[in-house]
């Protein structure tokens, strides 16, 4: 799967995908760290890839057409919860159901939502 990860994604889960034979751009470390979220939003949709990301101002693109759009919404989150969140709700959604669908994965429970017309 190709994946976008915001800067706020612990670098163990981007070891992790990559491992796992994930495509992972991390903008970490690089001249678009830092960037904008409609600029971040661009390039993830030009690349082709879902993001992942703990910036919940993401779920206002639920109904646009997208590669697919993880947010983790935890009320103390560390590296280690956020990290769980991410491999647990890859792991519920296979590869292919990603495309219009965004997550937001909470503390205990999860809600998504699918854009009409998938692509």
């Amino acid at each position: 799967m190709r994946i976008f990860v915001d800067e706020n994604i612990p670098l163990m889960t981007v070891t992790e995908l990559r491992s796992l034979g994930h495509d992972v751009h991390d903008i970490r470390g690089t001249v678009d760290e830092g960037m904008q979220d409609d600029a971040l939003w661009d390039m993830a949709q030009q690349e082709e890839r879902i993001l992942i990301t703990t910036d919940k101002g993401f779920t206002h693109y639920r109904m646009r057409q997208h590669h697919g759009v993880l947010v983790i919404q935890l009320r103390q989150p560390n590296r280690r919860k956020i990290h769980a969140r991410i491999m647990q709700a890859l792991t519920r959604f296979p590869d292919s159901e990603w495309p219009g669908l965004l997550v937001v994965m909470r503390d205990i429970a999860q809600s998504s939502w699918r854009v009409q017309g998938r692509h």
